[in-house]
């Protein structure tokens, strides 16, 4: 498929800046694959197009505070974003603002109130503005990241340093079910639930189950190649236990319909599948969900609205259909939704 076939235009003014005051208000457009038909509702009141025995599968990925802000010993102003640590507590990390940096250079990292925190040297500039640091400092990375990182916001969503919008990412760019820390991304389907909706939607019979998945910065890589089939995916490590591979099992075998929160439930789950069930099991997935690929186990699917010419557009495709999607996109923009990480969300059923 040719890439510019995910391409749509989106008026800069539907990028939603800030969440609502209640995630679960957020709009929800509900689009049926076989029948085309597009409805219009609230999120809080996705239960009615669900029935008892379906289960959600959500990402219980937590994101850490990754961005963070530095300083050259001459003055100049860096921003930054940690990715991971390695064995030898080295931090791989994108850097904006590379190009006159030098390996064994010397950064300042701030705190959060803009102070000096710690010294960190380069060791290696990369590909993309990666590099690879090492901090002057004793403390671990759950340490350090406390005192200097901010959310890791998508570049669409316009943020500075200002700590009392921090804050508030901080508790919203997070699912109220995070568990487990790793991501620099938030699973964005999943922010529209609320801790009341979640029991709400359990005592209608609703099973829920957990994977998790740390959502890497590939997840916003466009694609730039001209075929989409020509496209590198990234990878991303994942996990599912026992107990909530038995939950999604039980639930195919009664009929009931697999249901997941977000494109990396839907990764997660498709790459463990075989035939109808999933097994339990932890690795890492490079899986590309792209038009023509046959979907095994999933029947339905709840997400956000995604950029143009990303993998994430051409998952929702390849489940819809090319059609369908653009038609929905097109409703969206018309009835003014909010789209991407902080916008409104979507069930494909």
């Amino acid at each position: 498929m040719k890439t510019e076939k995910l391409n749509y235009y989106l008026p800069p003014d539907l990028i939603a800046q800030h969440p609502l005051a209640v995630r679960s208000d957020s709009r929800l457009l509900v689009l049926n694959r076989a029948t085309r038909e597009i409805l219009d509702g609230r999120f809080s009141n996705i239960g009615d197009f669900l029935s008892p025995g379906d289960c959600l599968v959500l990402n219980d990925t937590k994101v850490l505070p990754a961005r963070f802000f530095a300083r050259r010993t001459t003055g100049g102003k860096l921003e930054g974003l940690f990715l991971a640590q390695n064995t030898d507590r080295t931090w791989d990390i994108m850097l904006k603002g590379t190009r006159k940096l030098n390996p064994g250079e010397i950064l300042i990292l701030k705190d959060k109130q803009k102070a000096d925190f710690c010294k960190a040297v380069l060791l290696e500039k990369q590909s993309q503005g990666r590099c690879l640091i090492r901090l002057k400092t004793e403390a671990d990375t759950e340490t350090v990241l406390d005192k200097i990182g901010f959310p890791p916001l998508p570049p669409y969503i316009k943020r500075d340093d200002d700590l009392t919008v921090a804050k508030m990412d901080k508790l919203r760019y997070q699912t109220v079910y995070a568990r487990h820390a790793g991501a620099v991304a938030a699973p964005t389907a999943g922010l529209h639930f609320t801790d009341s909706l979640i029991e709400q939607l359990k005592q209608a019979g609703i099973c829920f189950a957990y994977i998790t998945l740390h959502v890497g910065t590939g997840t916003f890589k466009p694609v730039t190649a001209e075929n989409i089939e020509d496209h590198q995916i990234h990878q991303e490590g994942f996990s599912i236990d026992e107990e909530n591979v038995r939950i999604i099992n039980a639930a195919k075998s009664k009929g009931g319909r697999i249901i997941p929160v977000g494109t990396t439930s839907t990764r997660t789950i498709e790459t463990i599948a075989a035939g109808s069930k999933i097994k339990a099991v932890s690795g890492t997935t490079s899986l590309f969900i792209k038009p023509g690929y046959k979907f095994k186990i999933i029947d339905a699917m709840i997400t956000n609205f995604h950029l143009p010419k990303s993998t994430l557009l051409a998952l929702v495709v390849a489940f819809a259909g090319l059609d369908n999607i653009l038609a929905a996109y097109n409703h969206a923009i018309e009835q003014r939704y909010r789209f991407y990480s902080y916008g409104d969300a979507m069930l494909i059923i």
